[in-house]
């Protein structure tokens, strides 16, 4: 079964430090929860190895192991996530709501792409996807 990740906006995080806090301080025995409307339907291969990757700024800089999928009393669903956060290289991607799936060979790895694209600045980066040049 191939692996698939997911992506999310970190929301409310202006920097990769801020982001690193949040996940500490709503870490429970290494685990960190997160709410969603609906399990999603590619779950099984999410939980055969892959990771939740964060975005700020329209970048994504960091990506946690999904452990499983946890229903929850009011119907909605927990995404268990470790509450270590790996570096990835930063990738540029625009915002969305919730998750979205990322394929393997679309997913970041450790080492920066060579185009440069991950360097510009988020303002600028916006414009340009905005505009469809990138």
């Amino acid at each position: 079964m191939p692996t698939v990740h997911m992506t999310k906006v970190a929301f409310g995080a202006k920097t990769l430090p801020t982001l690193e806090k949040r996940i500490a301080a709503r870490a429970q025995g290494g685990e960190v929860r997160i709410v969603t409307k609906r399990r999603p339907i590619r779950h099984a291969e999410v939980v055969n190895g892959g990771r939740l990757h964060w975005i700020v700024k329209h970048r994504m800089v960091a990506k946690s192991k999904v452990l499983r999928f946890e229903p929850r009393n009011d119907g909605r669903w927990d995404i268990v996530i470790s509450a270590k956060l790996e570096g990835c290289a930063a990738m540029p991607r625009r915002a969305h709501q919730g998750w979205r799936y990322l394929e393997e060979k679309d997913a970041p790895g450790e080492q920066g792409d060579d185009s440069g694209i991950s360097e510009l600045p988020p303002r600028l980066y916006g414009k340009l996807a905005s505009l469809a040049l990138i």
